[in-house]
C-alpha cells in the first residue's frame, strides 16, 4: 500500500467515525438529508469517499440510501426502539453469562474502573449538569461493554456494539435519564458481576432496559 493510499484511507476512516458519531449523538438529526457537497465541507472528505461512507452506514442501518434521491439519516420510532431494546437484551444477556463464567481478576478490575467513571457522570447528571450528557452515555456504553468483555467472542462483542449504538442513539435523542433508579441498577449489575450471579444480573438487565423504553414511550419522547 502506498503512503498516499494509507493517508487517504486514514482520512476516510476518520470521516466515517465523525459522521457515525454525529448520527448517534444527535449532531445529525433523524430524517435529515445528507447532501454530499455540504458534508464535504464539514467532514473534509471527497464526494466519492462520502458516498462510500454513507453506504457503509446504510449497511449499519444508521443511514437510509434512497437511490436517486441520495441519503438521509435513519428515522426513529417507538417500535424500532422496542426492537432495538429487545435485541440488546438478548445479546447482552447471553454475553453476560459467558463473561461471568470466564472473567478473571483483570476483568473485575476493568468492570470496577468502568463503573467508577459512570458513577461519577451519573452524580453530575443527578445534579442537573446536562452538559455532560455525551460523557455520561459514553461511560454507560463503556461499563456495559466491560461487563461482557470476557465473553470470549469477538463476533458477539461486535454485534453488541452495533445494537448498543442504536439504543444509545435513542437515549441521546430523548435525553433519557431515569435518575437514582438507573444508577442503582448499575450498582446491582456490578455486584452481580463480582459475585458471578448471572441469574440476578439477567433480571436486573431486563428491568434496566425495559424501564428505559417505557419511560421514553410514556413521556412521549419519540414519534409513534
Amino acid at each position: 500500500m502506498s503512503e498516499l493510499t494509507s493517508v487517504l484511507d486514514t482520512a476516510g476512516e476518520a470521516a466515517y467515525r465523525h459522521i457515525r458519531h454525529d448520527i448517534i449523538f444527535g449532531g445529525l438529526a433523524p430524517g435529515a438529508r445528507l447532501r454530499l457537497e455540504r458534508l464535504r465541507e464539514t467532514y473534509q472528505a471527497s464526494v466519492s469517499t462520502l458516498r462510500e461512507i454513507l453506504n457503509r452506514l446504510a449497511s449499519e442501518r444508521l443511514v437510509l440510501a434512497e437511490g436517486q434521491r441520495g441519503f438521509a439519516v435513519a428515522s426513529v420510532s417507538q417500535q424500532h426502539f422496542r426492537d432495538v431494546a429487545a435485541m440488546r437484551e438478548l445479546l447482552e444477556g447471553h454475553a453476560l453469562k459467558e463473561s461471568f463464567l470466564r472473567g478473571d481478576v483483570e476483568w473485575e478490575g476493568a468492570v470496577l474502573a468502568a463503573h467508577h467513571k459512570l458513577a461519577r457522570m451519573e452524580a453530575q447528571m443527578a445534579g442537573g449538569a446536562r452538559s455532560v450528557t455525551e460523557d455520561w452515555k459514553r461511560y454507560d456504553r463503556e461499563f456495559h461493554a466491560a461487563l461482557i468483555s470476557a465473553c470470549g467472542s469477538n463476533e458477539l462483542m461486535s454485534a453488541h456494539r452495533q445494537i448498543f449504538d442504536h439504543y444509545l442513539r435513542y437515549q441521546i435523542i430523548a435525553v433519557i435519564y431515569r435518575g437514582e433508579e438507573a444508577s442503582a441498577e448499575h450498582r446491582q449489575l456490578l455486584d452481580c458481576a463480582l459475585k458471578r450471579d448471572h441469574d440476578t444480573a439477567m433480571a436486573i438487565l431486563a428491568r434496566h432496559i425495559r424501564a428505559c423504553v417505557e419511560h421514553t414511550v410514556r413521556n412521549g419522547l419519540l414519534p409513534a
